[in-house]
């Protein structure tokens, strides 16, 4: 659905569709955000019109509200909805014409087209007028700037029609839900809405008016978490053992929920936020769907099953559960998880899809397939992978020597003594192979692929070293980090992320634009990451405790950030240089719950770094 403005008149002037049109000089006035809700504000010659939007949380329906808040007299609001139905990776101009709208009664009309799923629009207290017709073909700029079909038509079945006095408000609604769901929730939508917010606050314990950075990010990571509504049998499977299905997508507007990003997510979304039962629910979802030692990639829209060609995504669902069972002392979920875990550490080691194994040379993973991406580097275009990494890729080692760490542990706890010290073996030897082959002496820092297919080591610099020290188990001596975190902060730190490479690499793009070969090409060859904050700054406080300046600076370019592009959440990527244009998906789950989980942790430090001073002053 596109929603295609409204029509204010304060005559009988003929409604245009597809825009908003007011008397005189229609001005915008302000845009704001009320916890989290967009809200604009158009004024006139003698009237004040707000507009507010609410998609109420795991319902698949959005309110629009018109409130007239001045006039001088009665306002006519014609709203002209304009229908495109596709899915959201179709090319615009895949939208089918052959609708048909029935009137259910009064203010309610359903709209269907074939097979797809019917939209209800309700608008109560409105008339409804019936005048179906194609409207002009639009132009979609975005699309037309990522270099895909960027024209398409609409439909529209009529438009809503109400008089307003100062005062009073309409709500449109728009939902594929049951029309009974629907009329319950429209009256009082935005109210429960914002009941909802602030118990996501409170739970949080995250204050507008002391922290409102930290509550800005705790309600922009809930956008994130939803149930997993378009694979079948999921809630049935979960609710069939006494739990939920809980999943998170990666990106709006053109991501599903992948492995990897879930799990890098996990902490800043829902432990640092206080929704720990979420955080359970989402580790044991995708525990559900464990294929050959592997967690899913990804899941294409509408399947069931998911794609496994990634080596991390499982590595770092090691990751989540540790700091899930640190944040909530969960001991039956991690015993629940531990055959599992111990599965997959068995696979790793005799070997598993895609090349994924261990060495049994040094103890180091290796991973690799001819035509896979299977690291985050994973840009693919027309069979060109740009970025292979095929070998023992620093990251994925640093991850497997974290994974290792905590399994010993765990299984030690749980009395299996054996496996522990056959895992601590494990853990040695790959630590002290991964110290001998990825120090790269001559640049001060590591190398980012070792035994790299056709290429041997790849010097180039890369944010992924960073993780040899950020994880919880760091697999870097110690000696090591200073010269690694110093190289990330002089090469790769900008004020909203790192960049994915140096810039003094030959394969270096400054920026990410035109279509998508060329944005393929660029994709992590310079780009800036948002979600690369993290680690960064968990290697950088390891190492310089005391200089939380640095820091903090890189945080303060993200609340510049927080006031473009999608407004209260952070860009998925952004150009590698000045003015770091923001690109990719407008809002992105990694990049939000990264940037949350800093803004905690540097608050945290800097309490520390106050009460260690209060303790020095003389008495």
């Amino acid at each position: 659905l596109s929603h295609g403005g409204s029509v204010f008149r304060l005559s009988g002037d003929e409604p245009a569709a597809g825009e908003l049109q007011l008397p005189d000089a229609g001005v915008l006035e302000e845009f704001r955000l009320e916890a989290g809700l967009p809200l604009w504000v158009f004024s006139g010659d003698g009237f004040r019109l707000e507009k507010r939007i609410v998609m109420p949380h795991l319902q698949n329906t959005t309110f629009i509200e018109y409130r007239l808040v001045e006039s001088s007299g009665t306002a006519t609001i014609d709203l002209r909805p304009s229908i495109a139905f596709r899915p959201h990776e179709d090319d615009v101009a895949s939208a089918p014409r052959d609708y048909a709208a029935s009137q259910r009664d009064r203010g309610a009309i359903e709209i269907t087209s074939g097979d797809l799923p019917p939209l209800r629009l309700l608008c109560r207290g409105a008339r409804f007028v019936a005048e179906e017709r194609e409207l002009r073909e639009l132009l979609y700029r975005v699309e037309q700037s990522r270099g895909y079909g960027h024209a398409g038509r609409v439909w529209t079945p009529g438009y809503f029609s109400v008089d307003l006095t100062s005062g009073e408000s309409i709500v449109v609604a728009a939902s594929s839900d049951a029309w009974d769901a629907i009329d319950a929730t429209a009256p009082e939508a935005f109210a429960l809405e914002l009941q909802r917010r602030s118990r996501l606050l409170a739970a949080a314990n995250a204050d507008p008016g002391a922290d409102p950075l930290r509550a800005q990010l705790v309600l922009a990571a809930d956008q994130f978490i939803i149930k997993p509504q378009t694979r079948a049998g999921e809630e049935a499977r979960r609710h069939a053992v006494g739990d939920e299905a809980r999943t998170v997508i990666a990106g709006y507007h053109w991501f599903t929920d992948w492995g990897r990003d879930t799990m890098i997510s996990l902490e800043g979304l829902t432990l640092q936020t206080g929704r720990f039962r979420e955080a359970g629910s989402i580790l044991r979802t995708f525990a559900g769907h464990m294929r050959d030692g592997l967690i899913p990639n990804m899941f294409p829209e509408g399947e069931n099953e998911g794609l496994y060609h990634t080596a991390d995504a499982t590595m770092w669902f090691f990751h989540a559960v540790g700091r899930y069972v640190d944040a909530t002392g969960d001991r039956q979920t991690l015993r629940q998880m531990l055959p599992a875990l111990n599965d997959i550490i068995d696979h790793h080691l005799r070997g598993t899809r895609f090349g994924i194994e261990v060495d049994p040379s040094d103890g180091l993973l290796r991973q690799g397939a001819e035509g896979y991406q299977l690291t985050w580097m994973d840009a693919k275009c027309d069979g060109w992978v740009v970025t292979p990494r095929r070998g023992k890729a620093v990251e994925i080692n640093a991850l497997f020597y974290n994974a290792l760490r905590f399994m010993e542990g765990w299984n030690r706890e749980q009395g299996d003594n054996d496996r522990a010290a056959a895992l601590d073996a494990h853990a040695t030897r790959a630590r002290d192979s991964f110290n001998r082959r990825f120090w790269n002496e001559a640049a001060g820092c590591l190398l980012d692929v070792v035994d790299s297919e056709g290429v041997g080591d790849d010097a180039a610099v890369r944010p992924n070293q960073l993780f040899s020290i950020a994880l919880d188990h760091p697999v870097l001596d110690r000696a090591r980090w200073a010269p690694v975190v110093d190289t990330a902060a002089r090469e790769l730190l900008t004020p909203v992320g790192l960049r994915s490479l140096s810039r003094g690499h030959p394969e270096y793009k400054p920026n990410y634009h035109g279509d998508l070969r060329t944005r393929d090409g660029a994709y992590h060859q310079g780009t800036v990451w948002g979600w690369l904050i993290g680690p960064f700054v968990d290697a950088w406080l390891k190492v310089y405790p005391e200089r939380l300046d640095v820091v903090e600076r890189a945080i303060a370019g993200f609340e510049e950030h927080l006031r473009e592009a999608c407004a209260g959440s952070v860009s998925e990527i952004f150009d590698a240089e000045e003015p770091y244009t923001p690109r990719g998906c407008i809002a992105q789950a990694w990049s939000v719950a990264e940037l949350l989980r800093c803004v905690r942790k540097v608050s945290r430090a800097d309490g520390q770094m106050g009460q260690r001073r209060m303790a020095g002053r003389p008495g």
